[in-house]
């Protein structure tokens, strides 16, 4: 499965030091230039299993960067290019754009999810609560609801 990610699933996990699931989940995770230099900024070293790819496509990107980040532009853009299975994005406009691009997308959240479905993580409460306090998270209310109840722990 080939798949794209934008930075804030990378760098939350990296901050609570869960971003091994990523590797487990998914194997090799495409990032793209601007990425990578978002990630660098806060982590002084990046996992193995992380390539940089550099999109090409400039149309596309000219037309994303006026309504997004770079590391977001450049990532819908890798993953419309190679046609990833899936792209790791939580923004909301971020995620709209690349919906309608036709491409599938989860965030970090959903990347929890998965993990736990997975074997790979047990409880999700605490790794929720670790990504509060320490990697500085934000959801609102009801999508902290919603999440502990996808995981069966409401």
């Amino acid at each position: 499965m080939i798949v794209v990610s934008d930075t804030s699933a990378i760098s939350n996990l990296l901050a609570i030091g869960l971003e091994g699931i990523l590797r487990d989940l998914f194997g090799e995770v495409l990032i793209p230039p601007a990425v990578e230099l978002e990630l660098m900024r806060w982590h002084s070293d990046l996992p193995a299993f992380l390539s940089v790819v550099v999109p090409v496509r400039g149309d596309l990107m000219q037309s994303l960067s006026s309504l997004l980040d770079p590391g977001e532009t450049e990532a819908i853009s890798l993953a419309v290019e190679i046609g990833a299975a899936l792209l790791l994005i939580d923004e909301r406009k971020g995620r709209s754009e690349a919906t309608s691009l036709g491409l599938k997308t989860t965030g970090l959240l959903g990347v929890l999810l998965e993990a736990k479905r997975a074997g790979l993580l047990g409880e999700l409460r605490p790794v929720f609560d670790d990504l509060v306090s320490i990697a500085d998270f934000r959801v609102s209310a009801a999508v902290k609801a919603e999440f502990l109840r996808l995981a069966g722990e409401a």
